[in-house]
C-alpha cells in the first residue's frame, strides 16, 4: 500500500490550496470516537485560516491519488487560537517558546504502516528548524472512562504518545466546543494537553 502514497507538504499561506481536502478529512475521521464530531465544513474552515495566516505553519498531507487520507499540521503556540494558548499563559509559560501539534489524521485503511510516527518526525522536524522552541504540544478530549459511544475495541493512543517521548500535563486543561453526533449546538469539552521538549 505505501508506495502507492504520495505527500505534500505546504506551509503558510499555501494550505489555504487544501482548505476543502483537509475540512472533509477531519471531519469524517473526528466522526469516530472518541471526538464524536458531528461536522461542519464552513467552520472547519474557518478554523483552518488560523493555519493560513501563520508563516511558520505546517500540513503534512498523505494523498492515494488525488485523494487526501491523511494529514497532519502545526504552529507556533503564539499564532493559535486564545483557547489552546490559555492554560499556557495561565502556568506562566512564554507562547513565544512553543510550538503546537494540531491535528494527526488518517483513513482507517491507512492506519498501521508508520504515518503516526512519520506525522510526528515532520513536525518535530518542522518546529526544530526554527531553532527557537523548546517545548512541543498537542491536545486530546476526556471523555473519561464511561461513555456510551467508547467502542468496547476502543484504543487510546496513550501509549504512542508516552513511546514519542510526551508526558500528559493535567495542570494544562482547556475547554473547546463542537457539536457531538446528533447535537445541534456546540457543547464544551474538556481537552488535555501532552508536553514533551523540543530537541534541536
Amino acid at each position: 500500500m505505501a508506495p502507492s502514497l504520495h505527500y505534500v507538504t505546504l506551509t503558510g499561506a499555501a494550505i489555504e490550496q487544501v482548505f476543502d481536502d483537509l475540512a472533509h478529512l477531519r471531519i469524517s475521521v473526528f466522526r469516530d470516537y472518541p471526538y464524536l464530531y458531528e461536522g461542519d465544513v464552513s467552520y472547519e474552515k474557518n478554523y483552518l485560516k488560523t493555519y493560513a495566516r501563520s508563516e511558520r505553519s505546517l500540513l503534512f498531507a498523505v494523498y492515494d491519488g488525488n485523494k487526501m487520507v491523511g494529514a497532519t499540521t502545526c504552529i507556533p503556540l503564539a499564532d493559535e487560537t486564545g483557547e489552546i494558548q490559555m492554560p499556557f499563559q495561565n502556568a506562566g509559560l512564554d507562547l513565544d517558546s512553543i510550538f503546537y501539534f494540531g491535528e494527526s489524521i488518517l483513513l482507517p485503511h491507512f492506519r498501521g504502516i508508520g504515518l503516526g510516527h512519520r506525522f510526528f518526525d515532520e513536525r518535530e522536524k518542522h518546529a526544530a528548524s526554527f531553532q527557537t522552541y523548546k517545548l512541543t504540544c498537542f491536545c486530546a478530549v476526556d471523555r473519561g472512562n464511561v461513555h456510551p459511544a467508547k467502542p468496547a475495541n476502543y484504543r487510546a493512543n496513550d501509549t504512542f504518545w508516552l513511546k514519542r517521548g510526551y508526558r500528559k500535563d493535567n495542570t494544562l486543561q482547556s475547554q473547546m466546543e463542537w457539536p457531538d453526533l446528533g447535537e445541534d449546538h456546540p457543547t464544551p469539552k474538556t481537552m488535555i494537553f501532552w508536553t514533551r521538549p523540543l530537541i534541536n
